[in-house]
């Protein structure tokens, strides 16, 4: 399965989504904003909304989170770099999962159940490398893989602009355009890669 090339591209796409996903989210507390629409203060303490509230007001912790989801999800889009990205990821998409379903966040614990799974799914992927981690020898496997192509790298960087610009000079109401933008370059790098996957498969 892993040297089919459909399934090369899933998990290239599969990383950019939820990288992008942590990426977008974070930008919100690096900019040290709230991630609701208004104060969660009055809400009961046993609540989704004032537990917010509380990571907003301890100010310096909010902003680690935002750089830690940041720097999480832009390794995973990298590529090169996705298998640190993956690692680092199950941590804190575990405690997200955790929270949601902690609270009443009504059908959010499925997204972040989602991606939790995803990211198991990922560490699957590259399970061959990362299980010497636990004294195992690792498949040696001299036959290259399309999600190697540099393509990819650069895609990402791309999505990665796109990502930061839209969120810091687009207005939320025009958000629908820079997702357009973003699936039409996606297509473009899936057109692209598919064609050059006789590099890796001759």
């Amino acid at each position: 399965m892993k040297h089919k090339t459909w399934m090369q591209i899933f998990i290239i796409y599969l990383r950019y989504l939820i990288g992008f996903a942590f990426i977008f989210a974070s930008l919100i507390k690096i900019q040290g904003l709230r991630f609701t629409a208004e104060s969660g203060a009055e809400n009961p303490i046993d609540s989704a909304w004032h537990f917010f509230e509380t990571l907003y007001e301890s100010g310096i912790y909010w902003r680690f989170l935002g750089f830690a989801q940041l720097i999480t999800g832009a390794l995973l889009v990298t590529q090169r770099f996705a298998k640190l990205g993956a690692i680092l990821f199950l941590p804190v998409i575990a405690n997200i999962f955790v929270i949601t379903i902690s609270y009443d966040f009504r059908g959010t614990p499925i997204i972040t159940g989602l991606m939790l799974i995803s990211t198991l799914f990922l560490l699957y992927w590259d399970w061959d490398s990362l299980k010497i981690l636990f004294n195992k020898t690792p498949t040696n496997s001299t036959k290259k893989r399309l999600e190697h192509n540099s393509i990819w790298v650069y895609l990402g960087f791309v999505f990665l602009v796109i990502t930061v610009l839209s969120k810091f000079f687009i207005d939320n109401k025009n958000m629908f355009f820079s997702f357009l933008l973003m699936f039409i370059i996606g297509i473009m790098g899936v057109i692209i890669g598919y064609n050059r996957r006789k590099l890796y498969f001759d």
